[in-house]
């Protein structure tokens, strides 16, 4: 993430509020001579950061390209599927399921404007039941760029009951940039045009921001 001074941040903004805490309190033991109580807090500070770890990605270059939102585990792949949020064009959906230990911050499949966000309350079941995708608390956001139009949605689970949207309407952003977080992984769901192929299939691993996960048909570009 970059702040607003433009700066790096090394570890998303959203985790301060866990892991600084307990950093404290290590301090605070040190000071009252208390090492090896200071030295647990300080090993549960460092794993707390460790979860929202905000690692820098560059993203490959070339037209067409659909990098995946996410870090973790391809969950399904759909090539026939519908979305609420772009009713009645036919569609094709992309599935990545992050589990506690993958990177929790979302990027931009695609370059193009935020043309709508919608935040729908709902069920926390496990992000990797089929039905999540319908039913689960999530954050639709439809974006338009490079000639289509696709929704990349955050789906809050059992664990992840928070999601983080740092973008709004109207916003320009880049493929590759960070736009969100899911705290405490869970599953994002990304809708395309047909005219896009597939280049992954369910159980592969993908990195958010570097790995490409549908091109689009060279007879579209």
């Amino acid at each position: 993430m970059i702040n607003k001074a433009g700066h790096y941040e090394p570890i998303a903004r959203e985790g301060f509020v866990f892991f600084v805490p307990f950093l404290v309190i290590s301090f605070l033991c040190w000071l009252l001579d208390y090492p090896f109580t200071s030295f647990v807090f300080l090993l549960v500070s460092v794993v707390v950061a460790a979860f929202f770890r905000n690692p820098d990605r560059v993203p490959p270059l070339g037209a067409g390209l659909v990098l995946s939102p996410a870090d973790g585990t391809v969950a399904e792949v759909v090539e026939h599927a519908q979305s609420e949020n772009l009713p009645g064009v036919p569609l094709k959906r992309i599935s990545v399921f992050m589990s506690v230990l993958n990177v929790h911050v979302n990027r931009w499949p695609i370059s193009g404007i935020v043309q709508s966000i919608r935040h729908v309350p709902g069920r926390f079941l496990d992000a990797r039941e089929p039905a999540a995708s319908d039913v689960n608390e999530h954050n639709a956001i439809v974006l338009t760029g490079e000639g289509v139009t696709i929704a990349v949605v955050q789906i809050a689970g059992i664990l992840a009951r928070r999601i983080a949207c740092w973008v709004k309407e109207g916003d320009m952003v880049c493929r590759g940039d960070r736009f969100g977080l899911i705290r405490f992984g869970s599953r994002l769901d990304i809708y395309l045009p047909q005219e896009f192929d597939f280049q992954v299939y369910p159980g592969d691993r993908v990195r958010a921001g570097e790995s490409i996960i549908a091109r689009r048909n060279k007879s579209n570009r």
